[in-house]
């Protein structure tokens, strides 16, 4: 098959080409490159790259009614750069996505969009169901826009099924981890391995007693493929991540023991490290259990083989032991 992946040169997006490409499909790249990377998919035997953006609709429109089906990754990610730049996260993440729903609704080519665990806002549940309330903080607190965008996302492929009969499906993520992913935007678990390996102090924001949930990217990525070659599950939303949950204390604990670091840990106030406002969800967790009914899925990589297969990515990049 011919499969279009935008934002296929990121971190999620180009694990997903080397599955893809494995099994023998050709895999078209539309990826402006502000957050991916084309080192990423260089080495991907079956791979073609468009640098350009999803918000350029003529070229979505030609890469769409060429390809069998899409999956739409490309968003604006990263606590950093989504308080940075609101303006840009909101128009990439809707606009960019509308243009999809519409040009993949013209061809009528399946459609799986890749949302976020952020949608459920700053609810005080510990693990989310895909039903749950969405409790979203203020506009003027800029870090909700890109939960509020991924959720217009979600309400504009749910409509288009509802309507139109497009055959979308959607995925919210929870906290994935692996190579190629960077601490750049504000990752957690690159940024502390990075930081260990130096032998500096690992930075925790807040008092550490958050948790939050680390599912492997190979564990993530094959789920994505059967998801969308199942036509029952059109118009669905699954979570999918793990739901066995750390505290970013022991988290950092951990990363320290299994890089046999020196660093000390340190507390570092929310308001020393964003700007003034800045609101974080306490528990991340999601219920599996509708993903499981629907195709099985149970998490297989441990923390312990994530922390380590991330540090032996970071330290053969960067040189660093």
């Amino acid at each position: 098959m011919r499969i279009l992946i935008t934002g296929g040169a990121g971190f999620i997006g180009s694990h997903l080409c080397e599955f893809l490409t494995q099994r023998g499909d050709k895999v078209i790249v539309l990826d402006d490159l502000s957050t991916g990377k084309f080192e990423n998919i260089e080495h991907i035997k079956g791979v073609e790259c468009i640098i350009d953006s999803t918000l350029n609709q003529d070229i979505v429109r030609d890469l769409v009614k060429d390809v069998d089906m899409v999956f739409h990754l490309a968003a604006t990610v990263g606590v950093n750069l989504v308080i940075n730049h609101p303006i840009q996260t909101i128009v990439n993440n809707i606009q960019g996505t509308e243009t999809v729903l519409e040009e993949t609704c013209r061809y009528r080519r399946p459609l799986l969009i890749t949302s976020t665990s952020e949608v459920y806002g700053k609810s005080t549940k510990e693990v989310f169901e895909e039903e749950d309330d969405q409790i979203i903080g203020p506009p003027h607190r800029h870090r909700w826009c890109y939960a509020a965008s991924k959720a217009i996302d979600e309400f504009l492929a749910l409509a288009y099924w509802k309507e139109k009969r497009h055959p979308v499906y959607i995925v919210r993520l929870f906290n994935i981890v692996g190579p190629r992913q960077t601490g750049q935007y504000g990752m957690v678990l690159p940024n502390f391995i990075t930081q260990a390996l130096k032998g500096e102090p690992l930075r925790v924001f807040g008092d550490g007693q958050q948790t939050r949930s680390f599912a492997y990217v190979g564990d993530i990525v094959p789920p994505l493929v059967q998801i969308i070659e199942r036509p029952d599950l059109c118009g669905t939303v699954f979570n999918l991540g793990n739901d066995k949950s750390v505290r970013i204390i022991d988290l950092a604990h951990k990363v320290i023991e299994l890089t046999k670091s020196s660093s000390i840990i340190q507390l570092i106030p929310y308001n020393e490290a964003y700007p003034e406002g800045y609101e974080d969800m306490r528990h991340r967790v999601p219920c599996l259990k509708k993903i499981r009914k629907a195709i099985g899925y149970t998490p297989q990589t441990s923390l312990e083989t994530i922390i380590q297969r991330v540090t032996d990515y970071i330290q053969k990049k960067f040189r660093l032991v």
